[in-house]
């Protein structure tokens, strides 16, 4: 079929640049957000995100009539909905996710789908949520027929598509990257297929939506095993006073050996999420899983114990100071190095506690961002150099380019990075 006008519902890190390339093919893309202001952002022909290149062809995309951003969804050809998939707020110690944002966007669409019509899934699911949005979508439109009920000859075609892209490489990865498809029968899977090969070209590999659903939390989960392995061996390491990253640079001289590199936990929207999708649909059998997600949510605290002991080192070292004198510099908040990305960030975290429980002034030095509102309470976003020369204790948390091209020498450093 022909898809001249296409639907993304959430325009974050991930909808807003796929809407963004499906615009710079001469699509018509209707972009659908809660946030008035990313809405009011992009019909201006601007970004609220930090991404590299996606500032150009937003701007191109809005200037040439392809690209409009609103509240309210609209008739559609295909929809594509990357909305959050949080977790939800209870006690219990393994997170349960939340497909409220799912359900809504589905609900928000359900009324303007016609015949013919295709929606694919984006948004990094537990196994199981293409079927339920499917679901959702039926009880709001009884006049229409759906795959898990009429197969092939459904009115509406249903896909899974996860992303898999690189904050700080979107642009290009969305276009080479090989992308999962997953329809819930054969048909649905070729018109997804033929809907991302619009701008793709990797291969689009078919599967079941319940196999694409995993295969993004298999990949995910994959690397916060190999962090966690990195970050337990940079514990270890401190304790028996061996310099970890010489460490790793030895072990991986070995031609079948390629540790990470470890650092003050894990965040992002996906490595530190993902794994518990996993754990909460089967806690009995993700054993290994389940314990690479402790030991990298252990990090963090691990780090603020070394912070509140270089204090205390200080502090005896300088015995005519108190904890009030004591400045401390935070260097990275985002999950990841180079971009303004602070969702699941550790060094967002543990600046934020240091904040809590010192007395002293605490600086964060992040490139990406320029104003802390909201974020941080207590806490002055402050340049490089007025850090590096004015503080006491200095935390490395990211390694942002800025950071590996400067250099410092401090006996109270805590370089989680390795990169002074």
């Amino acid at each position: 079929m022909s898809f001249n006008t296409i639907s993304v519902v959430g325009l974050g890190y991930i909808g807003l640049p796929t809407a963004a390339m499906f615009a710079s093919r001469k699509k018509k893309v209707i972009g659908v957000d809660v946030s008035q202001h990313a809405i009011n952002t992009i019909n201006k022909g601007e970004i609220h995100i930090v991404e590299p290149d996606l500032d150009m062809l937003v701007h191109a995309a809005v200037k040439e009539g392809f690209l409009k951003a609103t509240f309210t969804p609209e008739p559609a050809d295909a929809f594509l909905i990357a909305v959050p998939t949080p977790f939800k707020n209870n006690d219990s110690k393994i997170p349960e996710p939340d497909l409220t944002y799912i359900q809504k966007a589905s609900e928000a669409i359900a009324p303007v789908l016609k015949k013919g019509d295709l929606v694919v899934l984006e948004s990094t699911s537990p196994v199981g949520a293409t079927e339920q949005m499917a679901e959702w979508l039926a009880t709001a439109r009884p006049d229409l027929t759906f795959p898990q009920k009429a197969g092939e000859h459904a009115d509406i075609n249903i896909a899974h598509c996860p992303e898999r892209v690189l904050p700080g490489h979107v642009v290009r990865e969305l276009v080479e990257n090989d992308r999962v498809i997953g329809g819930m029968t054969p048909k649905c899977s070729n018109q997804a297929v033929e809907l991302y090969k619009t701008f793709v070209k990797g291969e689009c590999v078919i599967t079941n939506t319940r196999t694409a659903e995993m295969a993004k939390l298999t990949e995910n989960s994959c690397r916060d095993v190999q962090i966690a392995f990195a970050n337990e061996l940079s514990v270890i390491c401190d304790k028996l006073d061996i310099n970890v990253w010489e460490l790793i640079a030895l072990a991986n001289r070995h031609p079948r050996i390629n540790i990470l590199q470890p650092g003050p936990g894990v965040g992002g929207h996906c490595i530190a999420v993902d794994p518990w999708f996993i754990v909460s649909k089967t806690p009995n059998e993700a054993n290994l899983i389940h314990t690479a997600r402790k030991v990298n949510d252990a990090k963090p605290s691990w780090v603020i114990e070394k912070v509140k002991l270089a204090i205390s080192d200080y502090l005896q070292d300088n015995p005519d100071k108190t904890a009030k004198d004591v400045t401390i510099a935070c260097y990275g908040l985002a999950f990841k190095p180079d971009i303004d990305d602070l969702r699941e960030s550790p060094a967002l975290n543990i600046t934020k506690c240091i904040s809590e429980f010192h007395q002293g002034a605490v600086l964060a030095v992040e490139p990406n961002i320029a104003n802390l509102t909201g974020t941080l309470e207590n806490v002055e976003l402050a340049d490089l150099k007025v850090a590096q020369e004015n503080s006491n204790i200095h935390v490395v948390l990211v390694d942002h380019k800025e950071f590996k091209a400067s250099q410092i020498h401090s006996e109270y450093l805590i370089d989680t990075k390795g990169i002074w």
